[in-house]
């Protein structure tokens, strides 16, 4: 659900003491960059500010404010659509462990560290992570997350994970949830989606074929699951037409 940050790292001149004014400059350029990755203002050497609004801010800025969506399930059970919130972390563990365990086989952290659930419910990053749930009334019945990359060579391309309860499957609940983050990719300047799944979730790949996923890559045995049993891994992908709007240069 979540990616590990990577710092940026400044390289040094070897053999030479910086300067002073060497150093100001360096943090200078240093503040810039984060704060062009956040979407945040910096104070130029006038003592102006300069506001960046790249796609990256546009992500957590405009796509939130739709939120919360009701909608309802192919036989006609109402539920609301919104995102992970800071109160979710009681409903977000025990959706998780309804979720079959070779089926959690891509969430990157063990769900049973509660330090981690806390984390990402009370100190969401939006700007890298952007979790939907799916509830129930009070039930969280499915969940679906757009993740970014805000630098290097895959920029333009989100990752797509999602789970749906046992209870609920076959009833639209991932393609409601995909849908929706198909339509926040191509407002964020997203160009393409990937998703990784193991090969025996069926029903997912079905669904994400039905929304103009193709199968990029399909290797058997290639991943184990937590008992190192192997699984089949598979890579799908959709091209996104992007709103020109939102759309970044490469």
């Amino acid at each position: 659900m979540r990616f590990t940050d990577i710092g940026n790292i400044h390289p040094s001149i070897a053999g030479r003491r910086h300067t002073h004014k060497e150093h100001l400059q360096a943090k200078n350029d240093e503040r810039r960059t984060n704060a062009a990755e956040r979407g945040g203002s910096i104070h130029n050497k006038e003592g102006t500010v300069k506001k960046h609004t790249g796609s990256s801010a546009l992500f957590s800025e405009r796509v939130l404010k739709k939120f919360p969506l009701s909608s309802k399930l192919r036989d006609g059970t109402p539920v609301t659509i919104r995102p992970l919130g800071k109160r979710d972390e009681s409903r977000l563990r025990k959706f998780l462990l309804t979720i079959p365990e070779e089926e959690r086989l891509f969430i990157k952290q063990p769900i049973s560290d509660p330090t981690m659930l806390k984390e990402w419910c009370r100190h969401p990053d939006y700007q890298h992570n952007l979790p939907l749930l799916m509830l129930r009334g009070n039930e969280v019945i499915g969940e679906a997350t757009l993740h970014r990359r805000m630098g290097g060579w895959k920029r333009h391309i989100g990752l797509v994970t999602l789970l749906t309860h046992p209870r609920y499957r076959n009833r639209g609940v991932s393609k409601i949830l995909v849908s929706e983050l198909l339509e926040i990719a191509r407002h964020s300047g997203l160009r393409r989606l990937e998703a990784e799944l193991n090969g025996e979730r069926d029903i997912a790949l079905q669904i994400l074929a039905q929304l103009g996923f193709s199968t990029l890559m399909h290797l058997e045995d290639y991943v184990l699951d937590m008992t190192a049993v192997p699984r089949d891994y598979v890579l799908l992908g959709i091209n996104l037409k992007v709103n020109e709007e939102y759309a970044g240069g490469e």
